[in-house]
C-alpha cells in the first residue's frame, strides 16, 4: 500500500516535532518512525524524509514566511517552495485522507503569499543561527548570507570514479539510469545532481559497479581536498583521522598503489568500515591501525601527513542540517581545543621537508585560519605552502568555479565551488 501525501506530511510533522523535543539527529528519528510504521515503503519513506530534510534545511526562513515556526506550518511551506505544488494542488491531495494534517490556515497561506524574503533579517535569508554570523562574515564579508544561504539547499549525490578498476566513462555507463554525469572541475569525479520536487536519489549502493569498487560515495570537496595533498606514487603516508577511509583511498588510487598509506583514527568504530572499502576497492598499500602504539616507528619517517581534523561540521549542513540546529559556541570551543591537540600530535610523525595537511570540513575562521596561524607561532619549523598553484594543477579545466583562496589557504563552499564547505592548507616542516 502507498501512503498518500496527506498521510506522509503528518509523518514528517510528527518526526519534526520528535527532533525538535528530543534534541536528537533526524537520521534516528526517521529510522525509528520507519521502524514503527513498517507498512511505508521506499517510496514513502523517502517523500518524508525530503520534506523533514528541506524543513530542517531552511527552518528560520519558512517559519518566516509563515510567520510561525510550528512543524505544521514549516512542512506546509516546503511543499509550497520546493514539492513544486500550488496551495489547490495540495488542498485536492489531502482531501478525504484520514491521515492528513488539517488544512492550512487562509491566514497563513496570506501571510506565506504576502512576505517577500528580501525584506527578512539576515540571518533569517542565510537560514542560520544568530550567533553565526560573525564566523561567515569573517571568511566571506558581503557575500556570506549568499554564502551562508547556499548551505540550505538539496545536495547532489557525488562519487568518486576509482582509477584503480575504472575510469570515468566506464562509471557513468554503468550508472546512466542512476542519472549520472561528470561533476566539475575533476576528471575523476562523477554527480548525480539534486533531487527535485519529491523525487528520490537511486541507491548507487546497491549498484554492482558499487560492490566491484568502480566508484565510491565522496562529496567532491573531500575529493578535491585529497587532491590538493598532492600524493605521489611511492611516498610514505600517514591519515591521522581516517574514520571511515575515504581520503585514504582517494589517496591510494592518487599514488596508483605505489608507497605507503598508514589510516589510524582514535576511534574504532569510525575506523571499523575501512577493511571492506580498502579490499572492494583492490587497495594494496594501506594499512589501518587502531592503536596509537603502532605509529611510534612512523615518528619523523612521513613525505606526508593529512589531518582531516575534527570539526563543527558547518560545511556540511546541506547533508546534515540537523547539526545546524544543535550546535554550540561551547561545542565549537570542544572543536578548537580538539584540533589543536590533533595537529600538535601528528606533527611527530612527519620528516624535514615533508608536509602537514589540514583540512576541515568548516567553514568557521576559528577551526581553520585562526588554528593554522597559530601552530606556524608554535612550530617555527614549518611554513604554509601557497595552495593555489595546487589548485590549479589539480582541477580539470576552466568550469567557472572558483574557490576562496585566503592566506595560501583554500576554502570551498556550495556557493564557490558546488561543493560541501571544506578548508585545506598546506604545512611544510623546512627542518
Amino acid at each position: 500500500m502507498h501512503m498518500r501525501l496527506g498521510g506522509r506530511l503528518q509523518a514528517a510533522i510528527e518526526v519534526l516535532d520528535d527532533i525538535e523535543n528530543r534534541k536528537r539527529p533526524a537520521s534516528d528519528a526517521l529510522k525509528d518512525w520507519g521502524l514503527s510504521h513498517r507498512f511505508a515503503g521506499a517510496g514513502d519513506r523517502a517523500v518524508i524524509g525530503n520534506i523533514v530534510y528541506d524543513a530542517l534545511r531552511r527552518k528560520l526562513s519558512l517559519a518566516w514566511r509563515m510567520d510561525s515556526d510550528a512543524a505544521r506550518h514549516i512542512a506546509f511551506g516546503v511543499l509550497l517552495s520546493d514539492a513544486e505544488l500550488d496551495i489547490e494542488d495540495i488542498n485536492v491531495a489531502l482531501e478525504g485522507d484520514k491521515f492528513a494534517p488539517e488544512p492550512l490556515e487562509a491566514e497563513r497561506l496570506a501571510v506565506w503569499a504576502d512576505r517577500d524574503l528580501n525584506s527578512a533579517p539576515d540571518h533569517i535569508r542565510a537560514d542560520v543561527p544568530e550567533w553565526c554570523i560573525p564566523h561567515f562574515q569573517a571568511i566571506f564579508g558581503d557575500k556570506w548570507v549568499e554564502e551562508a544561504a547556499a548551505l540550505s539547499d538539496r545536495p547532489p549525490v557525488d562519487l568518486r570514479v576509482n582509477t584503480l578498476k575504472a575510469d570515468r566513462d566506464k562509471v557513468l555507463k554503468e550508472l546512466a539510469r542512476a542519472g549520472a554525469n561528470p561533476a566539475p572541475l575533476l576528471e575523476t569525479a562523477v554527480r548525480v545532481p539534486p533531487l527535485r520536487a519529491m523525487g528520490r536519489h537511486p541507491n548507487v549502493q546497491a549498484e554492482p559497479a558499487f560492490q566491484r569498487g568502480l566508484f565510491e560515495v565522496q562529496d567532491l570537496g573531500s575529493q578535491l581536498a585529497a587532491k590538493l595533498s598532492s600524493a605521489k606514487a611511492g611516498e610514505q603516508v600517514l591519515d591521522y583521522c581516517a574514520g571511515a577511509g575515504g581520503k585514504t583511498l582517494a589517496l591510494a588510487a592518487e599514488m596508483g598503489n605505489k608507497g605507503q598509506i598508514h589510516a589510524y583514527d582514535a576511534e574504532r568504530a569510525r575506523l571499523a568500515p575501512i577493511f571492506d572499502r580498502l579490499k572492494r576497492a583492490g587497495v594494496r598499500n594501506a594499512q589501518a591501525h587502531a592503536n596509537i602504539g603502532d605509529l611510534a616507528p612512523l615518528e619523523g619517517q612521513m613525505d606526508m601527513v593529512l589531518v582531516d581534523a575534527p570539526c563543527t561540521g558547518s560545511g556540511t549542513w546541506r547533508r546534515r542540517p540537523d547539526a545546524k540546529w544543535r550546535l554550540s559556541d561551547q561545542q565549537l570551543e570542544r572543536r578548537e581545543v580538539e584540533q589543536r591537540e590533533v595537529l600538535d600530535a601528528a606533527k611527530a610523525y612527519v620528516k624535514p621537508g615533508g608536509r602537514l595537511v589540514y583540512i576541515t570540513c568548516s567553514l568557521f575562521a576559528p577551526e581553520n585560519g585562526d588554528q593554522v596561524a597559530a601552530f606556524l607561532d608554535a612550530n617555527s619549523e614549518y611554513s604554509a605552502v601557497d595552495t593555489q598553484p595546487l589548485w590549479q594543477e589539480a582541477v580539470s579545466k576552466e568550469s567557472g568555479l572558483k574557490p576562496l583562496f585566503k592566506d595560501g589557504t583554500t576554502i570551498l563552499s556550495p556557493l564557490s565551488t558546488s561543493t560541501d564547505g571544506f578548508f585545506i592548507s598546506v604545512l611544510r616542516r623546512e627542518k
